[in-house]
């Protein structure tokens, strides 16, 4: 596996980079993932015109790809009644985020249909390591500190929040098994709510926190349920290894 370091904005430096990589698959993962990032220009530099680079500098090095694996993400789906939703769902972006996503499966699929792209749609994961600004490490900090408060924005929104473990075993299999020109939700099927999580954590620490809902935390544009349908992935990778939501906790409090 080798990671790749240029700046994505920068297509000399990509197109310089991947002419000397030996490889036969990619994994494209860079990209603004914090959908409250302040910068909203920021999300097409790098999440569009980024890609934009690195598909461009894929088709100059003369190589044969395996598969050339795009992270998209399940917030192209919107607020839609459909629960779970599958694939076929329209996407109906609500956000800068989400906006950026689609717009780069869109150009990667009309510009670049000779490229072996697999396409995924991940709904909400998380892991050791992943930054507070996101709600779940924000949480488990604050437990594993025994905070005695916690600001929170919209405790009723609902989401898959699975293991990083399982997205990356996906991700793996979907190199080998993915389907060229193909969209895959990564996911689980299975949502919790945040009140849901704080008592798992209680559960798990023994700790109680006085949880305070701060109204500048409430996203104006806020997806209030994701939960996907797993039914494609099954089909193309078959079954993957099941992680419960208590025992991703446990991991990131013992890290």
């Amino acid at each position: 596996m080798v990671p790749l370091g240029a700046d994505l904005t920068d297509l000399a430096a990509t197109m310089d980079e991947l002419a000397a990589a030996q490889v036969d698959a990619v994994v494209h993962l860079a990209a603004i993932s914090f959908v409250g990032h302040q910068n909203e220009r920021a999300f097409y530099d790098v999440n569009l015109f980024g890609t934009l680079n690195l598909l461009e500098a894929l088709t100059t090095t003369g190589r044969q790809y395996k598969r050339i694996l795009l992270a998209s993400s399940a917030n192209v789906y919107g607020n839609c009644e459909q629960s779970p939703i599958a694939e076929s769902q329209l996407p109906a972006p609500v956000n800068h985020y989400a906006m950026s996503k689609l717009a780069m499966e869109l150009l990667a699929q009309s510009r670049y249909p000779q490229l072996p792209v697999v396409i995924t749609r991940p709904f909400n994961y998380t892991g050791p390591g992943q930054p507070e600004q996101f709600v779940i490490p924000k949480l488990v900090e604050h437990f594993r500190r025994r905070s005695a408060t916690v600001a929170m924005g919209n405790l009723h929104v609902q989401r898959e929040y699975n293991d990083v473990r399982f997205v990356c075993e996906a991700y793996l299999r979907l190199l080998e098994q993915g389907a060229s020109g193909s969209v895959y939700n990564i996911c689980s099927g299975i949502a919790h709510d945040f009140n849901a999580v704080i008592g798992m954590l209680q559960q798990l620490t023994g700790h109680r926190i006085d949880v305070q809902v701060d109204p500048g935390l409430v996203r104006p544009n806020e997806v209030h349920r994701l939960c996907g349908d797993p039914s494609r992935l099954h089909e193309g990778i078959g079954a993957s290894t099941a992680y419960r939501l208590q025992d991703t906790l446990l991991w990131m409090l013992d890290s």
